[in-house]
C-alpha cells in the first residue's frame, strides 16, 4: 500500500513541479528533492511490503514512508488552496487578490518550515532505505517478496491430494476438459482454465491430467507450477527433470550448464516425436507465456498444453486459434455449496437442524468459493455442535477471522496474490471499493468518476480520463478482482462487485493503511488521519469534534437518511475536512446544501441524489475544481446562471422525481444561457430544449459522450441535427418530445455522422425512421418510444440492416396490423421487446432473420390471438415471455397438444412464461412445464 501511496504522490509532484512551478518559488528544489528521494524508493518499497509481515523494523520503515507521503500530500492541497489564484475581475476583485497575498504571506512561511520539515523526515527515511538494502540485498528482498507466493505452493501441493469423492460439482467441468483434450485435431491445441483464486482451477486440472484415458492418450507427461515468481531457466530445468524421470533414465550432466537458448532447443529436441500433455499451473503474464511457448514443438502429433490463470487476458493471449479452448470456471451453485459445506463440516451427515439457520448465513458469505467452503468447513468442524453461540461469533466475526488474525489464513494469502501483483494505480483504485457496503451494488459510471475525482487514474497523452478509468476497471475485471453484476445487452457494464472474501481482505488492509475507514452503527469517536470515510447505517448521535478528519479526502454515505441532517453536516464540514475532494450524500436528510460545503475548493464529485434539496443557490459558482455534479432524483428544476463558472465540470446529471403519467415529459432541469460555455462536459443528462438557443448551444459541447434532451419541439428538430453533426464523440443518446403526440422532426438534409454511437432512445412520434440511424454502424441499443410509425412492411424492418445491434426495444412504435422479420436481417439482435402494439394481430419470423435472438417479449398486443410465425426459426432463442396478452392466446398455449403444429413451433425453447398486470404489479407463470418440457 505504501508503493501505491507513493506512486500517486510522485505523480502529484511531477503535475506541480511542470505546471505550476511558478507558484513554488524558492520551494520548487525541496519539492524536486522530495520527489526524487521518493521515487529511489519506490522500486524497493514492493518487495519490502512483501516481506513486512516478518520484519517489524521494516514495518515501522514502510509505515514512516506512508506517513510522510500522506503528510507531504496534505501540505500539497493545503499549498493549492491557498496560492491558486481565483477569477474575481473588477476593483473588489483586485482588492481581494491584494489582501490574500498579504495574508498568504504567512501561509508561505509556513508552508516552506513544513516542506523543509518533510525534507528532513525523507533524507532520514532515505538513509535508513539505504541501510536496509545493505543488510537484505536486491536478492534477499527479491526472494522473499515470493515467500507468499511459496506459501501458495504449499497449498497448491495440497489442493492437489484432494480426492476426487470428496470433490462436488467438477463432474460436468472434468467431462467437458476431457472432451476437449481428446478430440481429433491433430496440431498442438491450448487449453486455458481461468477464474479468481479459490474456484479450484488447479483442483479440476489435476483431476483431468490424472484421468486413465487422458494418461494413456500421451506419451510424456509433465505438470509445472509457474506462479508469479517466475524464472524461466528454473521452469525448463523443471520440466527437463520430469520428462526424464518418466523414462527413468538420469538427466544429461550438460543440462544444468546450459543457456536459456540451449535448454528451449534441448526440450524441443526431446519432444518433436512423442505426443505430450503439459500443465502450465498458475500462469501470472503474457510475457511467461510468450516465453514458453517456443520451447514447445508443434509436429501435429495431437499434443496438449493445459494452463491455469487468474487473468483473462493471459487465457485469452494463449489461445489464439480456433481448436484452442478457454473454460471459465464459475463458482459452485448453491445446492452444491451446501453439499460441499456439509461434507467438510459434518463428515457427510447433514446439517443439525439447529446449526442451519447460521450455516446458511455463514455458506452465503462464501459466495460459492470452493476454497473459501472448504476452510470454512474446516473451522466450523472443531467447533461444539450445541454451542450456537460460537457459531454465531465465526459469522459476526467474518471480517477479522479473514484479516489476517483468524483461521482463515489459508484463503487470505492465495487472495492477496492477485492484490499484491497489481501496479501502484490499480491498488488504490481496489482499496477504495472497500467503502461500500456488503452486496452493495457498485455503479461503475459513479466509481469512474470517483476514481478521476480523486487523483487515482494517471494521465496518458491522447486519452480523456474516463477512457483510461474504464480501462483501469476492466484490468480489475480481467484479474479476477472485480465481479460484473450487470451489464447492458450491447456488453457496456452497468455494476459491478466484490466477493465477500476480497471485500473483507481489502476493508482490513484499508484500515490498515489508515486509507479508509468505516463508520458503522453507534459511534463514539471519529477515526484518526484517515483518507476517505464511509459511513454505514450511522444511528444515535455524531460524535463531536472533527479536528481528526482534517486529512478527508472523500465522504460517503450508505443508509443514514435519518442521521445526516443540515445541521449535522455544518457542524462537520466547518470543523473537519477542508481538502474533500468527494462527498456523496446520496439520500440524506437535506432540504438545503449547508453553505459549508461551497467553501470546498478541493471538492471534484458531489452527490446530492435522492434528497430532499430544491434549489441549487448561486454560491454554486464557488467550486471551480467541481467536475461532477449528481442531481438524480431530486425536485431540483433549474441551475443558477453561476453554474458556467464550472468550467471544469465533465458530468451533470438531473433528472426530477413524480408522476409521469401526467406529464409527459416532466424529468427534464433549465438551463441557462451558454451551457455552451462548459466545454468540459461528457454527460448531460436531460437537460430540457427549452428554446431553440439551448439546442444550438448543446453543439458547442464537442466533448460530449452521453446526451438527454427532453422537451423537444417539433421545429427544434433541425437545429438539434446541427449540434448533433458537431458532437462526433457520442456513445449515448436520448431525444424525447415535450408532450406524446408531438413530432420529432429528425429527417432533414443535415445528417449527424455519430460513429462511436452505441445506444439511441427516441421518445416521440416519428413520421419515419431517419436515415442516419439506419447508418449507425456500432448501434447496439435502440429504444423507440411513442413512434407510432405507420403500417409499412419496411417501417421496422430498415432496422434490421443495422449491423451490430443487439437489443431492440419498441413500445407503441408501430400502428400496423402484421409484422414481419425479414431473412437476412437482425443478424446480431439478442433481445426482442415489442410492446403495446395495439393493432398488432400478427408476427412473422423467416428463416434466416434474427438468427442468434435469445430472448422475445411480447406485451400488452390484446389483438393477437396467435402465436408468431416462425418462431422454430430462432434455434438460439431461450426466452418467450408473452405478457398482457389476450386470454385466448394464453388458453391456447396452456393447452397445447404435444401433435399440434404451435407444439412444435415453441417446443425447442427452455423458458415460456406469460404476466398479468394485477394489482399494481407483474404475476408471472412460467408455462415450460405446463406445455410438457419440464
Amino acid at each position: 500500500m505504501a508503493e501505491s501511496v507513493v506512486g500517486f504522490l510522485i505523480n502529484q509532484l511531477s503535475t506541480l513541479l511542470s505546471q505550476e512551478s511558478s507558484l513554488l518559488g524558492g520551494l520548487r528544489p525541496d519539492v524536486q528533492f522530495i520527489k526524487d528521494e521518493l521515487g529511489s524508493m519506490k522500486a524497493f518499497l514492493r518487495q519490502a511490503e512483501a516481506k513486512e509481515d516478518n520484519d517489524s523494523q521494516l514495518q515501522e520503515w514502510v509505515k514512516q514512508v506512508r506517513e510522510v507521503a500522506y503528510d507531504t500530500e496534505d501540505v500539497l492541497d493545503d499549498f493549492a488552496f491557498r496560492f491558486a489564484l481565483g477569477d474575481a475581475d473588477g476593483f473588489f476583485g483586485r482588492v481581494g487578490k491584494i489582501y490574500n497575498s498579504i495574508k498568504n504571506l504567512k501561509a508561505r512561511h509556513r508552508i516552506s518550515l513544513e516542506i523543509k520539515d518533510i525534507k528532513a523526515r525523507v533524507v532520514e527515511i532515505s538513509a535508513r532505505h539505504q541501510r536496509y538494502q545493505s543488510l537484505y540485498g536486491t536478492q534477499e528482498i527479491g526472494s522473499s517478496s515470493s515467500h507468499v507466493a511459496s506459501a501458495d505452493c504449499d497449498i497448491r501441493d495440497q489442493a492437489l491430494l484432494i480426492e476426487e469423492a470428496k470433490l462436488v460439482g467438477i463432474d460436468q467441468p472434468k467431462k467437458e476438459l476431457i472432451s476437449k483434450i481428446l478430440d481429433d485435431h491433430s496440431h498442438l491445441k491450448l487449453v486455458s482454465v481461468v477464474g479468481m483464486g479459490g474456484l479450484g482451477k488447479t483442483t479440476l486440472v489435476k483431476k483431468v491430467y490424472d484421468d486413465a484415458a487422458v494418461k494413456k492418450q500421451f506419451q510424456s507427461h509433465a505438470w509445472i507450477t509457474v506462479s508469479q515468481n517466475f524464472q524461466f531457466k528454473v521452469i525448463i530445468k523443471n520440466l527437463i527433470q520430469q520428462l526424464y524421470d518418466e523414462i527413468r533414465q538420469p538427466v544429461p550432466p550438460q543440462v544444468d550448464s546450459m543457456d536459456g537458448i540451449r535448454l528451449s532447443e534441448f526440450v524441443k529436441d526431446f519432444l518433436k516425436e512423442r505426443r505430450y500433455i503439459l500443465v502450465l499451473d498458475d500462469l501470472w503474464t503474457i510475457d511467461a507465456w510468450e516465453a514458453i511457448k517456443y520451447v514447445l514443438p508443434d509436429y501435429n502429433i495431437a499434443s496438449r498444453v493445459v494452463l491455469t490463470t487468474r487473468i483473462t487476458d493471459v487465457a485469452s493471449a494463449s489461445c489464439l486459434t480456433f481448436r484452442d479452448f478457454i473454460h471459465k470456471m464459475s463458482p459452485l451453485s448453491y445446492e452444491d455449496s451446501w453439499t460441499l459445506f456439509c461434507n467438510r463440516t459434518f463428515q457427510s451427515n447433514g446439517c443439525p437442524s439447529n446449526l442451519e439457520e447460521v450455516c446458511r448465513k455463514i455458506l452465503k458469505k462464501c459466495e460459492g468459493l470452493p476454497l473459501g467452503i472448504v476452510t470454512m468447513g474446516g473451522v466450523l468442524a472443531l467447533k461444539d455442535k450445541d454451542k450456537i453461540d460460537e457459531w454465531e461469533m465465526i459469522f459476526r466475526g467474518f471480517g477479522s477471522e479473514v484479516d489476517g488474525s483468524g483461521k482463515l489464513d489459508r484463503i487470505r494469502k492465495i487472495l492477496l496474490l492477485s492484490y499484491s501483483d497489481l501496479p501502484h494505480h490499480l491498488k488504490n483504485c481496489l482499496l477504495y471499493l472497500s467503502i461500500y457496503p456488503e452486496d452493495h451494488p457498485i455503479d461503475v459510471d459513479e466509481i469512474l468518476g470517483k476514481w478521476i475525482a480523486l487523483g487515482f487514474i494517471e494521465e496518458e497523452e491522447g486519452m480523456i480520463a474516463t477512457d483510461i478509468a474504464m480501462r483501469y476497471l476492466k484490468e480489475l475485471v480481467n484479474r479476477s478482482l472485480i465481479q460484473v453484476k450487470e451489464t447492458w445487452d450491447d456488453g457496456k457494464l452497468v455494476n459491478c462487485g466484490l466477493h465477500d472474501f476480497l471485500r473483507e481482505i481489502i476493508v482490513s488492509k484499508s484500515k490498515e493503511q489508515c486509507f479508509t475507514a468505516i463508520i458503522t452503527g453507534y459511534c463514539t469517536r471519529w477515526p484518526d488521519k484517515v483518507r476517505h470515510l464511509a459511513i454505514h447505517n450511522f444511528t444515535g448521535n455524531p460524535p463531536q469534534g472533527f479536528s481528526s478528519l482534517k486529512c478527508l479526502r472523500s465522504v460517503e454515505t450508505f443508509g443514514n437518511e435519518d442521521s445526516l441532517t443540515t445541521s449535522f453536516l455544518s457542524k462537520f464540514l466547518c470543523g473537519g475536512p477542508k481538502f474533500l475532494k468527494v462527498l456523496n450524500l446520496t439520500g440524506a436528510e437535506l432540504d438545503n446544501i449547508p453553505k459549508e460545503v461551497f467553501k470546498l475548493f478541493h471538492l471534484q464529485y458531489l452527490d446530492l441524489s435522492g434528497t430532499r434539496v430544491k434549489i441549487i443557490p448561486k454560491s454554486i459558482g464557488q467550486l471551480q475544481n467541481l467536475e461532477f455534479l449528481i442531481l438524480a432524483e431530486t425536485t431540483i428544476m433549474e441551475l443558477p446562471v453561476e453554474i458556467l463558472k464550472l468550467r471544469k465540470l465533465r458530468s451533470l446529471n438531473l433528472y426530477g422525481i413524480g408522476d409521469y403519467s401526467n406529464n409527459f415529459a416532466l424529468w427534464g432541469f433549465k438551463s441557462p444561457d451558454g451551457i455552451g460555455k462548459l466545454t468540459s462536459l461528457e454527460r448531460l443528462h436531460n437537460i430540457e430544449a427549452d428554446s431553440g438557443k439551448i439546442v444550438r448551444e448543446i453543439g458547442k459541447l464537442i466533448q460530449l459522450r452521453e446526451l438527454s434532451i427532453t422537451k423537444l419541439r417539433r421545429e427544434d428538430g433541425k437545429e438539434l441535427l446541427y449540434s448533433l453533426s458537431r458532437l462526433t464523440n457520442l456513445r449515448e443518446l436520448h431525444i424525447c418530445s415535450i408532450k406524446e403526440e408531438e413530432t420529432l422532426d429528425l429527417q432533414h438534409s443535415v445528417s449527424p455522422r455519430l460513429g462511436f454511437l452505441t445506444r439511441l432512445w427516441l421518445n416521440g412520434h416519428l413520421e419515419r425512421v431517419p436515415e442516419w440511424v439506419i447508418s449507425l454502424q456500432y448501434l447496439g441499443t435502440l429504444v423507440l418510444l411513442n413512434s407510432e410509425l405507420s403500417e409499412d412492411e419496411n417501417a421496422i424492418g430498415c432496422l434490421g440492416h443495422l449491423p451490430n445491434l443487439v437489443h431492440l426495444f419498441l413500445l407503441r412504435a408501430y400502428e400496423g396490423e402484421t409484422l414481419c422479420f425479414k431473412a437476412g436481417r437482425f443478424q446480431k439482435l439478442q433481445r426482442l421487446d415489442l410492446v403495446q402494439f395495439q393493432r398488432l394481430k400478427w408476427v412473422r419470423v423467416e428463416e434466416a432473420s434474427m438468427p442468434g435472438l435469445q430472448e422475445f417479449a411480447i406485451v400488452g398486443s390484446k389483438l393477437m390471438t396467435g402465436l408468431p410465425l416462425g418462431l422454430q426459426n430462432l434455434t438460439e432463442l431461450k426466452f418467450l415471455q408473452l405478457f398482457d396478452m389476450c386470454d385466448e392466446l394464453i388458453h391456447k398455449v396452456q393447452n397445447l397438444d404435444k401433435q399440434s403444429e404451435d407444439y412444435q413451433t415453441i417446443s425447442h425453447i427452455p423458458q415460456v412464461c406469460t404476466g398479468h398486470w394485477i394489482n399494481g404489479d407483474w404475476k408471472t407463470e412460467i408455462l415450460s412445464e405446463k406445455i410438457g418440457k419440464g
